[in-house]
């Protein structure tokens, strides 16, 4: 059975397609390569590939995307594209590109689901492919995170508390993502996004999630346990560094 998302693509595919100035549809991520990944929870990403100078029309009106389905509410979020509400709760998001402008964007898993005769299979191979997370190595991984709890737990001594709590609980977090990843080789992830799907694809370090963001009123105990996982995961900490974070999440 097609997911009602792909269904929905299809059917944004067949009102382009009876547009000018149309080269392709793309789906990308769990509507591009990674269907398996759809649920009933999964929102509408895609790419508009149109002939040059036609990217202005498709982006100021939207009457081939409300055709294939009525929506609620959109706002142009970037210079390229909207993100949308269907009338039925289906949430998209998606971007215009002339052909100029296909290899500065990012390779993202996409799938052609349709293309004009002309327009060859190769369409999918534009840009480059994004860097993976972790890739700059583990002495940067840690690092960073070091680097983060300090300034977090400085910021925190300031009065700064939301500022603290995002350098610990979101910054530093990502890097210890990254480094239990390259510890235990998880599932491919989102390439943007290094929390995603963390519970399903790094189960062990998602069970310490309540430790390791328990909120805007305790950022200290947060860094306490971003060093215990860290060290837990075989990291190499600066002694200097280790200690001044102790001593900042203590007083």
């Amino acid at each position: 059975m097609t997911h009602p998302l792909l269904e929905r693509l299809d059917r944004i595919g067949d009102s382009l397609s009876c547009r000018p100035g149309v080269l392709a549809l793309l789906g990308v991520g769990s509507c591009g390569t990674e269907t398996h990944r759809l649920d009933d929870w999964s929102d509408l990403d895609f790419f508009v590939v149109v002939e040059p100078g036609a990217k202005a029309r498709f982006i100021d009106d939207l009457g081939w995307l409300s055709d294939a389905h009525p929506l609620a509410w959109h706002f142009r979020n970037t210079a390229d594209g909207h993100k949308a509400l269907m009338a039925d709760g289906v949430f998209c998001e998606f971007a215009v590109f002339e052909p100029k402008e296909m290899d500065a964007v990012p390779r993202l898993s996409a799938r052609v689901v349709w293309k004009r005769d002309d327009v060859g299979d190769d369409i999918v191979e534009y840009g480059k492919l994004p860097t993976p997370p972790g890739s700059q190595g583990e002495t940067w991984i840690v690092g960073e995170a070091l680097s983060c709890l300090l300034v977090g737990l400085l910021r925190w001594h300031r009065g700064e508390r939301m500022s603290a709590a995002r350098f610990v609980q979101s910054y530093a977090l990502d890097r210890l993502i990254e480094l239990d990843a390259l510890r235990n080789s998880p599932a491919p992830g989102d390439v943007f996004s290094v929390d995603r799907r963390i519970e399903k694809r790094q189960p062990e370090l998602a069970a310490l999630l309540p430790q390791l963001v328990p909120g805007y009123l305790h950022t200290p105990s947060a860094a306490l346990a971003m060093l215990d996982a860290l060290a837990s995961r075989g990291a190499v900490l600066d002694p200097t560094a280790e200690a001044m974070v102790r001593r900042l999440a203590k007083t």
